[in-house]
């Protein structure tokens, strides 16, 4: 653990935080973090009380979890309404509010809703259960996207028929694209996504800061990464020199990983995908090819949804996932909307911001 450690130095962080706080003008700054993983590793170790008041850290659209709409969770349920239709998903699914009901609820009544670690995971029970039919929920980000296409190209390699994929994956660049373009939204500057970095690079981030002049940096993890991300931000600010910048140089790459991305290009295609709280993004998702049409469960299986998706009344993720409101502005948290109930996703995942808020505050 010694590696780790070094990041978690206290006396190194105390030596970043101040110099935050020299390099900081008399003004204030606004920095979203959009991934949900650093949205928690900032309350975990109460990174923001060692902020000056002058420098806001704001959660953004980075947990796949909140962002995944209600019309989303309202197909994988009527899916589970299905003869012979086992769900497989990653387990926060399961606790996140459709129209009606949750898989949590269809678990609890038909037992047909199984949670696994990975896709390869929901292929072996294919492969176990030829009787069954596998409906493996697809969400992430780039991050996961290359795993789902591998396991995709393996089922059509050894040809199992019983698998299939209801493909809700979106890609980052576009959704901050629209951030940027909603007049509300004003920000100076993005701590980037480290693990979608790590599949797609820093280039495709370049029009942030070319075209809209607001900088970057993607950071690691560690409350060390974080602050020095912070501190890099500043600079950029103060400079008014926006770039983007690689603080997790020994993860993330400019041209990233040549084999996910070639892998996610071989299955699946971009497409418009809707964003809870945003709503449609052009080009934000991503679909499966036509080449592997025999796994895509929307082509494979017909069913009846609910004439309108409906958010549960009084939850504001939208607007958190939007970095306008912040989770203690709900009149639902730690209240109505727990992590035990959850009203809304940003309270059901571990990446989520209002269960990080929950937790450590």
């Amino acid at each position: 653990m010694k590696y780790i450690d070094e990041y978690r130095d206290k006396r190194l962080i105390k030596i970043l935080a101040d110099e935050i706080k020299k390099a900081a003008e008399r003004r204030e700054y606004r920095f979203m973090e959009v991934c949900g993983t650093h949205t928690m590793a900032i309350a975990r170790f109460g990174l923001k009380a060692l902020l000056p008041p002058n420098v806001r850290l704001l959660s953004g659209p980075g947990c796949p979890v909140c962002v995944t709409p209600t019309s989303y969770i309202d197909k994988a349920i009527s899916y589970s309404g299905l003869r012979d239709v086992v769900i497989a998903t990653f387990g926060d699914m399961v606790n996140v509010p459709g129209s009606r009901s949750s898989l949590r609820e269809v678990r609890s009544e038909r037992g047909n809703v199984k949670i696994v670690y990975s896709a390869l995971d929901a292929l072996g029970l294919a492969v176990k259960h030829p009787d069954k039919k596998i409906v493996f929920l697809g969400i992430g980000f780039e991050t996961t996207a290359p795993t789902i296409a591998a396991a995709i190209k393996e089922a059509k390699k050894k040809r199992i028929k019983n698998f299939f994929v209801l493909c809700g994956h979106k890609v980052m660049p576009p959704a901050l694209k629209a951030l940027i373009s909603d007049r509300d939204v004003n920000l100076d500057g993005f701590i980037l996504p480290a693990h979608v970095s790590a599949i797609i690079g820093s280039r495709p981030y370049g029009f942030i800061s070319k075209s809209y002049k607001i900088p970057c940096v993607i950071a690691g993890f560690e409350p060390l990464d974080i602050m020095q991300g912070i501190y890099m931000l500043i600079r950029q600010v103060v400079k008014k020199d926006p770039i983007v910048e690689i603080q997790y140089d020994r993860v993330v790459r400019p041209t990233g990983n040549r084999l996910a991305q070639l892998l996610m290009k071989e299955v699946f295609k971009t497409a418009d995908s809707e964003w809870r709280g945003i709503g449609v993004i052009p080009a934000s998702g991503l679909a499966i090819k036509k080449d592997f049409r025999s796994f895509n469960s929307e082509e494979n299986f017909k069913i009846r949804l609910p004439k309108r998706p409906r958010d549960k009344k009084g939850c504001i993720c939208g607007e958190v996932l939007k970095g306008k409101r912040v989770p203690t502005d709900c009149r639902l948290f730690g209240k109505g909307c727990t992590p035990g109930h959850p009203v809304g996703p940003c309270m059901v995942s571990s990446e989520g911001a209002c269960s990080a808020y929950f937790m450590y505050k």
